[in-house]
């Protein structure tokens, strides 16, 4: 049983996101928080798998929200345009990925599923948009993650976080390197434990501030994003 919160500050849109998740067998929402700080405390008492994270909040956002989370509950943020700018904020804060308000149900009940489970929910079109963001943002900084880290990993590890970095999936991985699915998992699995990672979306953001990979735009490529 997978159990779920639900924080967005319009009584609505949260009462109807529980009351679909309800629906499925496999799910129990535990409650609802209108806030930020709610929120935080709900997940701490309740203990749920995944709180579903609304980003503009009054009082403590969405934001400061899956910080104060991170590492305890799994965050999937709930945002009403396509990657905006506190999207990309709630990524690097922790959360496992994103979806938007019009999601169909299907798809709603999907992303839960796969981020109860620990997998990351960042599809490829959703990391260009990263690196295009780390590019803008980051122009002109230098490597942040300690280099020793990166050093633990072996060569092929450090080829597996390259693609992951850059929006393959695992078959689209195992095509690339001419290896199975399930070699590309234990790669995967590998470097996140040396790195201390929880899932790809992490890796995708520690393959970027670490300054393994580079935007096209920082290597002279100054062509459109």
């Amino acid at each position: 049983m997978i159990s779920i919160v639900v924080a967005d500050d319009h009584e609505v849109v949260r009462a109807g996101f529980a009351a679909l998740l309800d629906t499925q067998p496999d799910f129990t929402v535990l409650g609802t928080a209108a806030d930020g700080a709610e929120a935080v405390r709900l997940c701490r008492e309740l203990t749920p798998d995944v709180v579903l994270m609304d980003v503009r909040m009054p009082g403590t956002d969405g934001i400061e929200a899956t910080r104060l989370l991170a590492g305890s509950t799994k965050v999937l943020i709930l945002t009403t345009f396509d990657l905006d700018e506190y999207v990309f904020d709630g990524l690097r804060a922790g959360a496992s990925g994103f979806l938007l308000k019009d999601v169909t149900a299907e798809r709603l009940f999907d992303a839960v599923r796969v981020v109860a489970a620990g997998e990351a929910l960042l599809a490829p079109a959703v990391t260009r948009r990263l690196i295009s963001e780390f590019a803008r943002i980051q122009p002109h900084e230098g490597p942040r993650a300690v280099p020793a880290a990166l050093s633990a990993l072996t060569p092929r590890e450090t080829e597996v976080l390259r693609l992951v970095a850059e929006g393959l999936s695992n078959p689209e991985i195992a095509m690339r390197l001419v290896v199975t699915e399930e070699t590309v998992k234990t790669h995967v699995s590998r470097l996140l434990a040396k790195l201390g990672l929880r899932d790809r979306t992490q890796a995708v953001v520690a393959a970027y501030e670490s300054g393994l990979v580079v935007p096209a735009s920082q290597r002279g490529d100054r062509s459109e994003d």
